[in-house]
């Protein structure tokens, strides 16, 4: 105890004035306050939870045991689960490339043509996927074609703006030296920026590709296939034996994929490094 230090530093500046800790105070007041208001907002009550438990009980008791005699017939559907993630991360990828070039401020001279990009990808990415799928099932029909549409529009959003965000961040010097040989936009591309990113890159796209994984299980809902169709099939039936095989099989690949992909990305970085 008598090697500790008699003081401490705090990470981030504190007030050192009566009126400094009431500007602070005031702001935590309001905090306070706002997390009171949304809190009724919300209808949070601890109460309610607690009477709700037994329910959840009942529910986790039919769950059990859970029926394993249906999965050969849960195979295909899971296949199909894993085919919708991989199409919409390629297809994701595919448009988002193109984009992020021009939403990268370093790379692109044309300032409305940046914001206008930057804005596009905003707006992608800010309508949930569940959203688009219905969209795309209205528009196409059931099945697994508008799953693999909704992931991939909204794949375009996200790694549109993490790639772009990656570009922005490379070292200029390669760039510019590049540009003073006369290198064309493309040489710069190919030989300056993506030996820069391609390591972000490659991360980012194993974390998309598992979250995709996870949202086509939910896409299956509104029917767009696969594990999530037959996970709401047998809660409709009141099949909950059903239900409990289908959310461990969803759980098993969810699990494989993170494990497949963390692997993956240490591997990546490690050659990197070296």
């Amino acid at each position: 105890m008598n090697n500790l230090p008699s003081t401490y530093r705090w990470l981030v500046s504190t007030p050192d004035t009566a009126r400094g800790w009431l500007v602070t105070g005031a702001w935590v007041l309001l905090a306070v306050l706002v997390l009171h208001w949304s809190a009724q907002g919300t209808q949070l009550s601890w109460s309610e939870l607690s009477n709700g438990l037994p329910q959840i009980g009942d529910f986790l008791a039919r769950s059990m045991p859970p029926d394993l005699s249906i999965l050969p017939r849960l195979w295909q559907p899971a296949v199909e689960t894993l085919q919708i993630a991989l199409w919409g991360t390629l297809l994701g990828i595919a448009f988002a490339i193109p984009l992020a070039f021009l939403a990268a401020r370093n790379l692109q001279g044309n300032r409305w043509l940046y914001a206008g990009t930057r804005q596009l990808l905003n707006v992608i990415r800010s309508i949930n996927e569940l959203i688009l799928a219905l969209v795309f099932v209205s528009a196409v029909g059931l099945g697994p074609f508008p799953g693999v549409l909704a992931l991939a529009l909204h794949g375009v959003g996200m790694l549109g703006k993490f790639f772009a965000d990656s570009i922005e961040e490379i070292d200029q010097g390669p760039i510019e030296a590049l540009q003073a040989t006369g290198a064309r936009p493309l040489q710069v591309i190919v030989f300056g920026v993506i030996p820069q990113v391609i390591t972000a890159w490659i991360a980012v796209v194993l974390y998309r590709f598992e979250v995709n994984l996870r949202s086509a299980t939910v896409l299956g809902m509104v029917g767009a296939g696969g594990l999530g169709f037959e996970l709401v099939s047998s809660l409709k039936l009141f099949k909950y034996q059903e239900t409990a095989t289908c959310i461990i099989v969803i759980t098993l690949m969810v699990v494989a994929a993170d494990l497949l992909s963390s692997r993956l990305r240490r591997r990546i970085q490690g050659d990197n490094r070296h």
